[in-house]
């Protein structure tokens, strides 16, 4: 893989420390700027709506720029809003902040995603994904950690700083490895073109299938927690355990996903899914079981993540023909589901299911994506059999 596509692994990893550190740091905010915690939880709620309607917007607006130009035009947005909200003193600058900087965020990760599948070779997007995304899970075992450190011992305002200062690399990295003409846009009639590709059925149906499975990994992946003290009997000491253990489950997924979805997506999807959903349900069943807890938090990240970066590849394959907006939307569908997940497993807790409850929420999740599957599959082979066409093998 090209040396440029882990510079932009490095600052898709500042921005997944910057989305995820806020569950560590927000006490200490809403003490520092003098309001509740539920309200400093909106800071988190503003990322997530910032990166589901930012990914095509940003996307749509950055397509007559060459992709080095918006990577930089991002990033840099991304890095002096961090130091904004370093020094900041005003609860809604800060709020503004996280909007703007989720914002940048999606534009950014979508033109990386089509970035990284046009310098890779062209059978190796899954490996481009996985190095894109495995910024991420580094994040989730080291970076969401080492920002909740900097918050303890010199308040929350050191991660936002540590967030820019990590970006500030990648930003150089970019100008040096990231080919000035590499992806030019072509201008609005472009644009339409890929806005048409969009419509492609096929396409619609990985989306979905990537909302559904990112739903299930973060309907249980927030209520992590509440399992683990209220039903497994864990102490809160294990809790940063489990939490990196989810991290290294999910790098060893998106690691699994590089290496297998180019060449046998299908396979790995149909029994990944599968055992997806197995987990879930066994999960649910046995997690007031320590040890079975502590062995699902590990291999549900591992599937979760190979499943979904294998589904982000497919995704970025079926649009082909909308290489930047192609990965806006598969942003912005993985950000849907990370916020329908948490949702509906909130809605289950409320309705008394007890805190087991999210954990069987994942698994209907993911049983739906496998309806959705079937149905698709059966459409398919139907509109071929009246072409008079061979049937079509099932695929994602």
């Amino acid at each position: 893989m090209p040396f440029s596509l882990y510079m932009l692994g490095l600052a898709v990893f500042a921005q997944g420390t910057s989305e995820f550190m806020l569950s560590g740091l927000l006490p200490d905010i809403a003490r520092d700027l003098d309001v509740s915690v539920s309200t400093a939880g909106t800071l988190t709620s503003a990322f997530a709506v910032g990166m589901m309607i930012g990914a095509p917007l940003m996307a749509l607006a950055s397509m007559r720029w060459s992709r080095r130009r918006a990577l930089l035009v991002f990033l840099n947005a991304f890095l002096v809003l961090h130091v904004i909200g370093a020094v900041t003193t005003s609860f809604p600058v800060l709020l503004g902040t996280r909007v703007l900087a989720a914002l940048a965020n999606a534009g950014f990760l979508a033109v990386a995603l089509a970035t990284a599948t046009s310098l890779a070779p062209p059978n190796a997007k899954a490996r481009a994904t996985s190095v894109l995304l495995g910024g991420v899970t580094v994040a989730c075992v080291a970076g969401v950690p080492g920002g909740a450190l900097l918050g303890q011992l010199w308040g929350w305002r050191a991660a936002f700083w540590a967030v820019a200062v990590v970006s500030a690399p990648a930003v150089f990295a970019i100008v040096r490895a990231v080919p000035a003409t590499a992806g030019a846009a072509a201008g609005p009639v472009s644009a339409r073109g890929e806005l048409r590709a969009l419509r492609a059925p096929r396409l619609s149906v990985v989306l979905l299938l990537g909302a559904l499975v990112n739903g299930a990994t973060f309907c249980a992946l927030t209520y992590l927690a509440s399992v683990a003290t209220e039903v497994t009997g864990l102490g809160e000491g294990w809790l940063p355990v489990l939490l990196a253990l989810f991290g290294v489950g999910s790098f060893l997924g998106v690691t699994l996903s590089g290496r297998v979805a180019d060449s046998h997506p299908v396979p790995l999807l149909l029994t990944g899914g599968a055992a997806l959903l197995v987990g879930w349900a066994t999960f649910a069943l046995t997690a007031g079981n320590a040890v079975a807890t502590v062995a699902f938090v590990l291999v549900q990240g591992t599937l979760s993540f190979a499943v979904g970066s294998t589904l982000i590849a497919r995704a970025l394959y079926a649009a082909g023909a909308a290489p930047t907006l192609g990965g806006s939307f598969a942003t912005a569908a993985f950000n849907v589901g990370a916020a329908v997940g948490p949702a509906a497993g909130a809605l289950a807790i409320g309705a008394g299911a007890g805190y087991r409850a999210p954990l069987w929420v994942s698994a209907l999740l993911v049983t739906l994506a496998f309806a959705v599957a079937g149905v698709a599959t059966a459409v398919r082979r139907r509109s071929a059999g009246e072409r008079g066409e061979e049937a079509p093998a099932p695929t994602a």
